[in-house]
């Protein structure tokens, strides 16, 4: 069982999105998954239609309720969720000073490690004590970066948070790939940006690409994974497809 932080500190780059519908996909090829909704606004949570009413993460981390007791079912059968809501970002006062609180969400979520193939971790757009707790928590990270001028700058910042990590508390934590997002293969700019990435990361770099898709943007506000909403879209094709470069890397 795997446990996979999805984290950039940059907003808007389609982390909930890939965790969303990266669940799906791999729920769909038959991957018993949970997703976890570290982010205090919920995102992931609302766009796959879920009761986020304690119990949810934020009791489960404060140790008031059982992991299975704040577990969801989805319209997916392999595709559980963790919700999270807005009192999540209490965690941001009420860890500080905690002894060992960078492990925290580890052991929390160790109950799951017998019952689920992969666990994602939905982290929200900042480097704070969520994003540390996930990142003390997993085994490797996957980076969306969106195709624009300031991508590099962004990763290159999460890369040495990664590397801090590795060497101090989470010793096994690596990059596990990065992802290429709202990619508009019209414009110079996102050539020029992926051609640049795939240079600096190499193999680091997943070779499916996330196209701009409306229907992809679309899908949540239905409360659906793109897969459910609709599976002939270009945004549910890149996201079935790299679901399985993923399983390909991992093997």
């Amino acid at each position: 069982m795997t446990v996979l932080a999805i984290a950039n500190q940059k907003g808007g780059v389609g982390k909930t999105t890939t965790a969303i519908n990266l669940g799906a996909a791999l729920a769909a090829l038959e991957h018993r998954v949970l997703l976890v909704d570290c982010d205090p606004q919920g995102n992931a949570s609302r766009g796959l239609d879920v009761d986020r009413d304690e119990p949810n993460l934020y009791q489960v981390l404060l140790d008031d309720a059982p992991l299975a007791a704040a577990v969801r079912r989805t319209a997916l059968p392999c595709l559980d969720v963790l919700p999270a809501d807005r009192e999540l970002v209490g965690v941001e006062i009420e860890f500080v000073g905690e002894p060992g609180w960078r492990q925290i969400l580890r052991r929390r979520l160790a109950p799951a490690r017998g019952e689920y193939e992969l666990i994602l971790l939905d982290c929200p757009p900042s480097l704070g004590h969520l994003t540390v707790g996930a990142l003390n928590a997993a085994d490797g990270v996957l980076v969306p970066l969106q195709c624009e001028y300031f991508a590099l700058e962004g990763v290159s910042e999460l890369v040495q948070t990664v590397g801090r990590i590795a060497s101090s508390s989470n010793p096994g934590l690596a990059i596990a790939g990065i992802l290429l997002t709202m990619y508009d293969e019209r414009t110079n700019l996102a050539r020029d940006v992926a051609t640049e990435i795939r240079r600096h990361f190499r193999s680091k770099v997943f070779e499916t690409v996330v196209p701009r898709n409306v229907r992809l943007a679309e899908a949540p506000s239905h409360g659906m994974a793109i897969l459910q909403y609709d599976i002939k879209s270009r945004g549910a094709e890149a996201y079935l497809a790299l679901a399985r470069e993923y399983l390909e890397r991992a093997a």
